[in-house]
């Protein structure tokens, strides 16, 4: 089987992709590619890719799904550069007593950050 060549998908889907705050279509070469599975099928290979907005200058990262000739994509704007989404892609997950403990902090928190960060 072929190998599956990402970066061309990429291109493709530039021109197919929209900025979902301006409406502006992606520059290929404003995307990078984040993580990908199964590189070397066509069918149920995934892709999550990183993008900025030449006009508005938004970033979006993308879950591309690629199921043969099919592709579906999910959208989410962020504030992170594609550094940043990579080292939280590889960051460990927040645990469940971790979620516990913060709600307990904000069961208490008076909203006073000022005084908490001196």
């Amino acid at each position: 089987m072929a190998k599956l060549n990402y970066q061309k998908w990429i291109e493709l889907l530039s021109v197919i992709l929209h900025c979902p705050v301006c409406s502006n279509k992606y520059n290929a070469e404003q995307t990078s590619i984040i993580e990908s599975k199964d590189p070397e099928k066509y069918e149920n290979s995934s892709l999550l890719v990183h993008t900025e907005c030449e006009r508005c200058k938004s970033s979006v990262v993308f879950s591309i799904a690629l199921d043969g000739p099919e592709v579906f994509s999910v959208g989410m704007v962020t504030d992170l550069n594609s550094t940043d989404a990579k080292r939280f892609r590889d960051a460990d997950s927040i645990s469940l007593n971790e979620v516990i403990d913060f709600h307990e902090f904000l069961s208490v928190f008076d909203g006073d950050f000022e005084r908490m960060l001196h």
